[in-house]
C-alpha cells in the first residue's frame, strides 16, 4: 500500500562553507565532542560494518545476481570517515560481475577534513588503495553534491548538509539503505519522521535497508513512511539490530508545481549518437563510454575544431552577488571539473600539461567591481581553498604588477589544452569517431516496437540510435526537434604573442575584461573579444586591438616594461583564432532532454493567461533526444558536469545536482517563461 507522500520543498538551502566537527582519537579512532559517540567501533568497526550493512542488505549475494544495465545504488544517512561505503567498494569488487556498476551516495552535515580523513581511515590497512583515492578526491566542505569517480566503474556522490534535507533533493533511486549516523540518544534530530519519509520517496521497489539501532522511534518511523523492519542479530556486544526493506515507495510529488519537468520514461541505451566533438559533445560521450555505452561521435570538423579548439582555455566562473539558481550549478561545475581535470591530467601525462591548476585571479578595476566583490564575498562563505578576497597580495600572486587594488582568489582553478582535452576524451575504446554533417534526425519504429533514432547525414547515410545527445554549440537548434530553443551566437577572438626568450609573465590566470593565462612554449594567450550575433570566424585586427586593450589594463605595468624591452604590441604582430559560442538568453547551459515544444505550448497554454494555474499534465518529451549546448565562454565549468547530467538521466541513476538545478538547466525553461510572458 502506498503511503502518503512526503511534503517536499524545492528550495535550496543557502549555500554554506560547512564545519568540521571536534574530535577526540584514540590512535586513529575519532570520537565526536559533539555527540559524545565513536564514528567507528574500537573493536573491529570494519567487521562490523560488513555484518550491519553489508550482510544484512545481503550485498555479497546481490551483487553476485547483478544483471542490470543500471548502477546498484546504495543510499546513506551518514558519511562519517567513510568506512562503510569503502567496505561496500570492495564488496562490490570481490563479487559482482564484470559489467556491473556501483554508485554511492552518502549524506553529511560535519565532513571531516582531509587530514582527519586520512587518519581515521589508516586504522585499516587492507582498505588502503580505496582510502588513497577517496582521500586524494575528498572536496571541500561546501554545501552540496560533489561527484567522485571513485573508479571506472564506481562513482561516490557525497551530498553535503543535513542528511533530510539532502535526501529531499536528490535526484535518483537507493537499492540499498545504509541506516547510519550517531546513535538516536546522542543525535536526535536526524532520527525523525522527515528523514524515513524522505528515504522512503527515494527507495526502488524492493529496497532494503539496515540499521546498527532497535530505538522505538526508529521503529515507528520507519513503520509509519512503509517499510517493514525485523529485529535480527546484532554486531559484538549489540544484540539485536534492525533489517527490512519497502515494497511500495511513496510518490514523488516535488514536480506537481511544474510537472513540465517530469523526467522522460527511462529507456534502454545500447548505442547513442553524439553531434558533435567539442568540449559538451566529447565530454557527454567520455560519461557514456565509461558506463558501458557504445557511443558513435559526429563531428563535422575535427575535435575541438570549433571554441573548444584555442591553444588555452581558462577554467574560471563569475559567480552573481546574490546566491541564484545559475550560481549555483557553475560553483559545483567549477568544483567538478577541478577534480575530473586533475584525475584526467594524472591519467595521460604530457608537456605541456592536459590541466594546470595554477590558480585564477579575478581583478576589480573599478570600484563598483570591488563593491561587487566585497558584497559577493560576504553572501558566500565559502572556504579559502574554493576562494577568497585579495588585495595586499595581488601582485605576488599574479607573478607581475597588477593595477587593481581588489581581487577574487581561486586557488584551484587554472589553464586547460582544450582541444587536446577532446582528443583525449574521445580515446576510449567504446568510442567511435566519424567525421560527418547531421541533416536530419527521425524517431522510427522498430519492429521490435522500440522507438529508435535515425540520424542522416548529408551525404545520405543513415545511422540508427537508441538515444541521440546534441552538442553542436551555435548549430545546435538546427533540427526540427530542437528548433524552439533559442541560441545566441557569440563570436570570440583570442590573441597570441610569443614572448622573448626569459620574458617573465603570469604565474596565474588573470581575469578581468578579458583573460590572460601563464605562457607556455613563449606563446601569451590573451582574450577574448565578445560580440554577440556575429558567426564570423576570419580574425581580425579590431578584435586583436580590443584584446590588446584590455591586456594592458589589467596589467599596465607588466605591458609597459614588455613594450620598453623591443617587443611590438600591435595586432599586425600577433597571431589568433576565431570562433562562435553559443549562448542561451538567460546565460545558463542547456542540459537534459528535448522537449516536445508544440505539445508543451498546447498542454500548457493556460499560463500564458494565468501562470497560477498549472495544468496536471506531464511534459512530452522527444523520446531518447538530449542536448547540451548554451556553454559560451565558460564551457569548461559546466560542459562536463552537464556531461554527467545527462548520462546518469540516460543510465538511470542518480543525479550529480539537486532536483532545483537539474530543473534549472532544462531545455525547456525558455519554452515555459516564454509561455509565462505571453509570447
Amino acid at each position: 500500500m502506498t503511503q502518503r507522500p512526503a511534503q517536499h520543498s524545492s528550495a535550496l538551502p543557502p549555500l554554506a562553507a560547512l564545519t568540521a566537527p571536534t574530535l577526540s582519537w584514540n590512535d586513529t579512532s575519532p570520537h565526536s565532542d559533539a555527540f559524545d559517540d565513536l564514528y567507528f567501533s574500537r573493536e573491529d568497526g570494519r567487521a562490523e560494518t560488513e555484518h550491519v550493512f553489508l550482510g544484512a542488505n545481503r550485498l555479497p549475494e546481490r551483487f553476485a545476481e547483478w544483471q542490470d544495465t543500471r548502477a546498484f545504488v546504495i543510499g546513506e544517512t551518514g558519511f562519517g570517515t567513510g568506512l562503510n561505503m569503502l567496505c561496500a567498494w570492495a564488496c562490490f569488487e570481490q563479487h559482482a560481475p564484470a559489467h556491473g556498476r556501483l554508485h554511492l551516495l552518502s549524506t553529511e552535515k560535519f565532513p571531516l577534513d582531509r587530514e582527519a580523513l586520512t587518519r581515521a581511515l589508516s586504522a585499516w590497512p587492507s582498505l588502503a588503495r580505496y582510502s588513497q583515492v577517496l582521500c586524494a578526491l575528498w572536496p571541500d566542505a561546501v554545501s552540496g553534491v560533489h561527484r567522485l569517480h571513485l573508479s571506472e566503474r564506481v562513482t561516490l556522490d557525497l551530498h553535503f548538509g543535513d542528511t533530510t534535507e539532502r535526501l529531499n533533493l536528490l535526484e535518483g533511486q537507493v537499492d540499498a539503505w545504509f541506516l547510519d549516523g550517531f546513535a538516536p540518544s546522542k543525535n536526535p534530530d536526524m532520527w525523525q519522521p522527515e528523514l524515513f519519509e524522505a528515504m522512503a520517496a527515494r527507495s526502488r521497489p524492493g529496497a532494503t535497508f539496515a540499521t546498527f539501532t532497535c530505538a522505538g522511534i526508529v521503529k515507528r518511523g520507519l513503520k509509519a513512511a512503509g517499510f517493514h523492519w525485523k529485529k535480527v542479530p546484532g554486531f559484538g556486544r549489540k544484540r539485536e539490530m534492525l533489517a527490512g526493506g519497502i515494497e511500495s515507495p511513496t510518490e514523488d510529488v516535488r514536480r506537481s508545481a511544474t510537472p513540465w519537468f517530469t523526467p522522460p520514461a527511462h529507456r534502454d541505451a545500447h548505442h547513442v549518437v553524439v553531434i558533435g566533438a567539442g568540449m559538451a559533445g566529447s565530454s557527454v560521450a567520455a560519461a557514456l563510454a565509461k558506463r558501458g555505452k557504445q557511443v558513435t561521435v559526429i563531428e563535422r570538423d575535427a575535435p575541438g575544431a570549433g571554441a573548444s579548439g584555442n591553444r588555452q582555455g581558462a577554467l574560471y566562473v563569475k559567480l552573481a552577488v546574490e546566491t541564484n539558481h545559475q550560481s549555483r550549478v557553475y560553483l559545483a561545475g567549477l568544483l567538478y571539473s577541478q577534480r575530473w581535470l586533475g584525475q584526467l591530467a594524472a591519467a595521460f601525462p604530457q608537456e605541456p600539461p592536459l590541466w594546470q591548476p595554477c590558480g585564477v585571479l579575478q581583478l576589480a578595476l573599478s570600484d563598483k567591481e570591488a563593491n561587487r566583490q566585497q558584497r559577493f564575498m560576504a553572501n558566500h562563505p565559502l572556504p579559502e581553498s574554493v576562494v577568497s578576497a585579495q588585495s595586499d597580495a595581488l601582485s605576488s600572486l599574479a607573478g607581475v604588477p597588477v593595477s587593481a587594488a581588489h581581487g577574487l582568489y581561486y586557488p584551484q582553478a587554472g589553464w586547460v589544452q582544450p582541444k587536446t582535452l577532446c582528443e583525449q576524451l574521445l580515446q576510449h575504446p567504446n568510442i567511435t569517431l566519424r567525421q560527418g554533417e547531421v541533416s536530419a534526425l527521425q524517431q522510427t519504429q522498430q519492429a521490435a516496437k522500440t522507438a529508435q533514432w535515425q540520424v542522416t547525414l548529408a551525404h545520405g547515410e543513415t545511422l540508427q540510435a537508441d538515444h541521440v545527445v546534441v552538442a553542436t554549440a551555435s548549430l545546435a537548434n538546427q533540427f526540427a526537434q530542437t528548433a524552439e530553443l533559442p541560441l545566441q551566437q557569440v563570436r570570440g577572438q583570442v590573441s597570441e604573442l610569443t614572448l622573448p626568450e626569459g620574458t617573465q609573465g603570469p604565474e596565474k590566470v588573470v581575469c578581468a575584461g578579458g583573460y590572460v593565462s601563464p605562457a607556455v612554449d613563449n606563446v601569451l594567450t590573451f582574450g577574448a573579444s565578445f560580440v554577440p550575433n556575429n558567426a564570423t570566424t576570419q580574425v581580425v585586427e579590431e578584435e586583436h586591438q580590443r584584446n590588446i586593450d584590455e591586456l594592458r589594463q589589467a596589467l599596465p605595468a607588466w605591458v609597459a616594461a614588455l613594450e620598453a624591452s623591443g617587443v611590438a604590441l600591435t595586432p599586425q604582430h600577433l597571431k589568433g583564432r576565431a570562433a562562435v559560442r553559443a549562448a542561451s538568453p538567460d546565460k545558463t547551459p542547456y542540459a537534459g532532454p528535448v522537449p516536445n515544444a508544440a505539445a508543451w505550448q498546447r498542454d500548457y497554454a493556460v499560463l500564458s493567461k494565468d501562470a497560477s494555474k498549472v495544468p496536471p499534465i506531464i511534459g512530452e518529451h522527444h523520446s531518447g533526444l538530449w542536448i547540451s549546448t548554451a556553454h559560451g565562454s565558460r564551457g569548461l565549468a559546466s560542459a562536463p558536469l552537464c556531461a554527467e547530467v545527462i548520462a546518469s538521466r540516460i543510465c538511470d541513476e542518480p543525479l550529480p545536482l539537486e532536483q532545483p538545478l537539474i530543473d534549472h538547466l532544462h531545455p525547456g525553461r525558455r519554452v515555459i517563461s516564454a509561455l509565462v510572458r505571453a509570447q
